[in-house]
């Protein structure tokens, strides 16, 4: 990857995008992880305003530390950077003290996990809409098109999505040219939406590196016959992601009334 020359095209992109769309600026969630480093400084590249939001909920100490240092060494770096932080967590309680909450469900985790990405989102839109910012997002190809590892109407409810053209490790090669801190380059990648440490190679089962592989061979056509052992594994777990998830990556269906019945 020419890297360079791909952080550039990004930023043109992303100023680009914000002028013709007569918006003033971006405003991004800042997790304490790669993607959501890399893209805000791409953002901040553009020269426009941007806001980096932390919203923790029952967040690990590691991923808010990780997320204010970054935040500190952008907002040093940039003077159109500017930053704040929202606590969700009584937000969140809230939220879920009010919710019946049946525990014999198995999903009642994964409903409350997803409850916190879409409250994130709501508060993101919040202040866009405040400052006419865009909202920018922070998923990467392997996330948005490969294994739909997201939450619909939560971290993917954006206005725009500057790497969702690029596999992680790209996001990564972005992130070392960018200079982004050595804690979040070397951070294990978590979603964090679940109140401990558990990562997402332990939520998806293969890591990113296997997941690029699959996506690569599926895109080719292969099959998991092709494979044996841990890469028909991974190929395995890539496709059952990518069909159980093709929802959130598909445009939203739509009942097309034929036309003799409306007249």
């Amino acid at each position: 990857m020419q890297t360079e020359k791909v952080a550039d095209h990004i930023i043109n992109w992303l100023k680009e995008y914000a002028t013709k769309a007569n918006m003033n600026g971006f405003v991004i969630g800042v997790s304490g992880g790669i993607d959501s480093a890399v893209t805000s400084t791409l953002c901040a590249k553009t020269g426009l305003p941007t806001l980096c939001l932390e919203m923790p909920i029952h967040q690990h100490k590691n991923q808010i530390s990780r997320a204010r240092k970054h935040i500190e060494e952008l907002s040093h770096n940039f003077a159109n950077v500017s930053s704040l932080e929202v606590n969700l967590t009584p937000v969140f309680e809230e939220f879920r003290k009010i919710m019946p909450q049946d525990r014999e469900t198995t999903s009642l985790d994964l409903a409350l996990a997803n409850s916190r990405a879409r409250l994130r989102m709501t508060t993101l839109y919040y202040f866009a809409g405040l400052h006419k910012y865009l909202v920018a997002g922070t998923g990467n190809k392997v996330e948005d098109f490969g294994v739909g590892f997201y939450t619909k109407y939560g971290d993917g409810g954006v206005d725009l999505s500057p790497i969702a053209d690029l596999m992680k490790s790209d996001v990564y090669e972005l992130g070392e040219y960018l200079n982004i801190i050595d804690e979040i380059m070397n951070a294990s990648p978590t979603d964090g939406l679940f109140g401990d440490s558990r990562s997402d190679e332990d939520q998806l089962g293969a890591s990113y590196d296997e997941l690029e592989w699959a996506m690569k061979n599926a895109e080719e056509g292969k099959s998991a016959e092709d494979f044996e052992g841990r890469q028909r594994e991974v190929f395995n777990i890539y496709q059952r992601l990518n069909s159980s998830n093709r929802h959130k990556m598909l445009p939203i269906p739509v009942c097309e009334i034929p036309i003799h019945l409306k007249k």
